[in-house]
């Protein structure tokens, strides 16, 4: 899991850290424990801080304020007992600063101010100067809380790409340069996407709260897939030098277990979930010593994570209890097909056939027909997989896409059709972003000559 970095306006995130870089011990032990509290509890501040100031923007700032008060003060006093709640005793008394700068002591800033001295009386709290240990938590709003958030930062007002950039600043808690790293983008890209969300949240009126059952219902298919599409940027890069950008993924494993926790009810989240972990498990032997790509027949099995794979199967368990298995469901019994067998060979390719025309009707898709064409194959032998994949093809639904003509690069070869399987491997090489994959396709091309 990847460490949350924080950039409290002007700090530079990461500088001061570790050993050697010159800090006093006072200061290095803060910032350990700034950065320890939001990595894990960033989405519960945020989102108590939302609430409370009824804007997230608002609330991400003030955030970021008691984070940089935190450094100074737990620098020359410690850490307090109750970090969370002396973050956000100190970002609220920021958030009343801001109101009174900015409308004077109008009915808003005594309303927010009559709550947060109703809070400290009930809590027996003290002025922010002091240790700050008894805030209270209000503990059966947290869940509350976090769901809101995330639906917030999901929301179909926004693009599908200032959901994902969204959802890992708010939700997440990672900082721009970590959402910019992760998916290649400039810096100023992702905090542009974050900045446009906010307004575009502000300017729609989206309230900061829990949509009701029956829309949220209808919205956490959109949750869902904001959730899907960092898993899978994680699991294969679509560009740069890495074939896994496995922090990546481990957060969205993260977030996807705290929507299980949050909705227990939701059957579909823990199919979400399962396919997370149980493709996960298979990271250790996806990789060599040098970063290249380790094709599925050729891993050594041993390394899978097994701990994973048992966490898996309990949540497609989980998933299957409900009315039968949505996309992602079916998408982790694949995998689960995969995980249980000892060998290419000995894989069930029938049942995984069946689960790809399952999952085709539930979810029909191009990509579900292409990796159901992968599937016939190896369990019918190449020839009827050619035909799906020429129709592919002459539909034009994955012009290009490095991925169509690299499976049927590989059909190709194993039907003898050395000459033209070579082609499709050097032009799926040609259209393929990630340089590991790339050198993969060139490999299988010059292979065959």
């Amino acid at each position: 899991m990847p460490t949350a970095e924080y950039d409290p306006p002007g700090l530079e995130p990461g500088t001061g850290t570790g050993t050697g870089s010159g800090a006093e011990p006072g200061t290095e032990s803060a910032r350990r424990a700034v950065e320890a509290v939001w990595r894990i509890e960033s989405a519960r501040i945020v989102a108590a801080l939302a609430r409370y100031t009824g804007e997230l923007e608002l609330a991400e700032d003030v955030a970021q304020e008691a984070l940089a008060e935190a450094l100074v003060t737990w620098a020359r006093e410690g850490a307090p007992a109750n970090p969370v709640g002396w973050l956000l005793t100190t970002a609220r008394r920021r958030a009343i600063d801001g109101f009174r700068r900015r409308s004077g002591l109008d009915a808003r800033y005594a309303m927010l101010a009559g709550r947060l001295d109703e809070g400290q009386a009930a809590a027996g709290a003290v002025d922010p100067a002091q240790r700050q240990d008894d805030l209270p938590w209000d503990p059966d709003r947290v869940d509350d809380d976090i769901l809101a958030l995330i639906f917030m930062a999901c929301h179909p007002v926004l693009s599908p790409e200032a959901r994902v950039a969204l959802t890992l600043r708010a939700v997440g808690g990672l900082s721009s340069e970590e959402i910019a790293r992760a998916f290649l983008v400039p810096v100023p890209t992702v905090q542009a996407r974050i900045t446009r969300a906010k307004k575009t949240i502000a300017a729609a009126g989206v309230p900061f709260e829990q949509p009701p059952a029956a829309e949220r219902r209808e919205r956490l298919g959109g949750v869902l897939s904001v959730l899907y599409v960092i898993f899978t940027e994680g699991s294969t890069a679509t560009s740069g030098d890495r074939l896994l950008r496995a922090d990546l993924a481990y957060e969205a494993i993260r977030l996807a277990r705290m929507l299980a926790a949050l909705l227990p009810g939701e059957h579909e989240v823990y199919g979400l979930l399962a396919l997370f972990e149980l493709t996960a498990a298979r990271f250790p032997a996806r990789t060599g010593p040098a970063g290249e790509a380790v094709l599925l027949e050729d891993q050594d099995r041993r390394l899978w994570d097994r701990s994973a794979i048992r966490r898996g199967q309990a949540a497609l368990a989980r998933a299957a209890a409900g009315r039968g298995l949505g996309p992602y469901g079916l998408q982790a019994a694949i995998a689960s097909c995969h995980a249980s067998a000892s060998s290419v060979a000995e894989t069930d390719w029938e049942r995984i056939v069946l689960l790809y025309e399952a999952l085709g009707r539930v979810a029909p898709s191009p990509i579900v027909e292409l990796n159901r064409a992968v599937a016939v194959a190896m369990a019918a032998g190449p020839d009827s997989a050619l035909s799906i994949v020429d129709e592919l093809a002459a539909s034009g639904r994955l012009a290009g896409s490095h991925l169509l003509p690299g499976v049927r690069g590989e059909l190709l070869a194993r039907l003898g059709r050395t000459a033209e399987a070579r082609a499709e491997l050097e032009f799926a090489a040609r259209l393929c972003g990630n340089a590991r994959e790339r050198s993969v396709l060139l490999r299988k091309a010059a292979h065959l000559r």
